[in-house]
């Protein structure tokens, strides 16, 4: 039996990242990649994979140490051939770029979040039967151990000023929400205000009323009175995505354009192309001649491939492109990078290694940042148009539908044409409708002639 050191793998550009969770025990037996630790950095959450089987002698890492690639996470007595070297594995992702639903993920991919709305100040109403609000008491004893909670909510109450340790989760192991921290924040807020005006206020709403946006309170319904039903945990993918893609739908003034491309003749290069390299065993989607389209688009308007950063506009000189990938455990934006130094057989590769890594759980973050334009294609599935999420700090996200037949007048007569719908949706912050437009006739010319993109 020999015990051996398990290392934090190669976690992509993340440095000093906490310590959130520890989801083993000395004692505890684990198997090659079962999960050890959750970290946390500004960006994303990540587990902690086990490069060896065996049972935990000894944890090397406490709630809230700072951990990069190389520390020692834990010691492991390891048996026969376990006890041998083998190569550590990225950890599992468990965020997903925002982007809109197919994408739920999408947890993407990800880089600093746009500036939060604050709750406001609840307006004071008398009420028939007061009852006191506790204030905020920063002599109280805090939570032992870290605060549960994901980079947004942790951002958030950053802003706010609020002590994360004296916040109570309402989430899934303790873990604290947006609302759990608008919800304390009313509650300080009404209580400053009982002591200064000696009058009744009433007791702070439950986490998810949408008290920062002055919802009226979320239904609370007992479904099992209507019949029979089945609970189901949502994924940590979809846990976590889900906050991104409600902080961008409320935060980002989106408008979305549809239009139609006519793809007859590269649907016909496309298939021929796939039988001219059957043997080698790329096939050519089209959602890589769409890859190299957006390219040549965000090239030719580059303000859809900025980002904005307070009053300024970042305009990147280089293209990485996320598409969406399906995986058992939810939508994922793996990121194709320098796209526009790429050919489309080296992209379809590409696009196929980073699908196959995704559905099998082993997308790295490094494989999930830095995009600077999203394409959500449904493919095959069906539907006509749709508008998806834009996946914050980009600044557009084009949705693609499944392409169909269609007739078309071509001056004497119709004609059969293939058809691709295209979906734009962009952050009227930084673009206008004018530009939108332009940028999706610039891109349905470029779809009907590929030649386009040699100019």
């Amino acid at each position: 039996m020999a015990v051996i050191d398990v290392k934090v793998p190669d976690i992509g550009d993340f440095k000093d990242v906490a310590v959130i969770e520890l989801l083993v025990k000395p004692g505890d037996r684990v198997a090659v990649d079962q999960s050890l630790i959750t970290v946390e950095s500004d960006k994303a959450s990540m587990e902690i994979p086990s490069s060896h089987a065996g049972v935990v002698k000894e944890l090397k890492v406490q709630l809230g140490d700072k951990v990069s690639e190389g520390s020692v996470v834990l010691t492991l007595e390891a048996e026969g051939a376990a006890a041998a070297a083998v190569p550590e594995p990225a950890p599992a992702p468990v965020a997903a770029p925002a982007v809109a639903a197919p994408v739920a993920t999408a947890v993407p991919a990800p880089a600093p979040a746009p500036t939060p709305v604050v709750a406001p100040v609840p307006t004071v109403a008398p009420a028939a039967a007061p009852s006191p609000v506790a204030p905020h008491q920063p002599a109280s004893a805090p939570v032992l151990g870290l605060p549960h909670a994901s980079p947004s909510v942790r951002k958030f109450a950053r802003e706010l000023g609020v002590p994360l340790a004296e916040v109570k989760g309402s989430g899934p192991k303790g873990r604290i929400t947006l609302e759990d921290v608008q919800a304390f924040t009313k509650a300080v807020m009404a209580g400053t205000l009982q002591t200064q005006a000696q009058a009744a206020q009433a007791p702070a709403p439950a986490a998810g009323t949408g008290v920062g946006l002055d919802l009226l309170p979320w239904p609370k319904v007992d479904f099992a009175k209507f019949g029979p039903i089945e609970r189901k945990e949502l994924g940590r993918i979809k846990k976590i995505s889900g906050a991104n893609l409600m902080r961008n739908a409320v935060m980002i003034p989106a408008v979305t354009n549809h239009d139609d491309a006519d793809i007859t003749e590269l649907e016909a290069f496309r298939v021929q192309l796939n039988k001219e390299h059957e043997k080698s065993g790329i096939k050519v989607t089209m959602l890589a001649f769409l890859i190299k389209a957006c390219v040549a688009a965000l090239k030719k308007f580059p303000e859809f491939n900025s980002s904005l950063d307070g009053d300024a506009l970042i305009y990147k000189h280089y293209w990485h492109i996320g598409f969406a990938a399906d995986t058992p455990n939810g939508l994922v934006v793996p990121v194709i990078k320098n796209a526009d130094q790429k050919g489309i057989l080296q992209i379809s590769q590409e696009m196929a290694d980073l699908a196959k890594k995704a559905r099998e759980g082993k997308l790295g973050p490094a494989d999930m940042s830095g995009a600077t334009f999203t394409i959500s294609s449904l493919g095959g599935i069906g539907g006509r148009y749709f508008t998806p999420i834009i996946n914050a700090p980009e600044v557009a996200i084009l949705g693609v539908c499944k392409s169909q037949m269609e007739p078309k007048w071509d001056g004497k007569q119709f004609v059969p044409r293939l058809m691709l719908p295209l979906s734009l949706t962009w952050d009227h912050r930084v673009i206008d409708g004018a530009a939108a437009a332009r940028f999706n006739a610039y891109l349905g010319q470029i779809l009907a002639d590929f030649r386009r993109v040699l100019l």
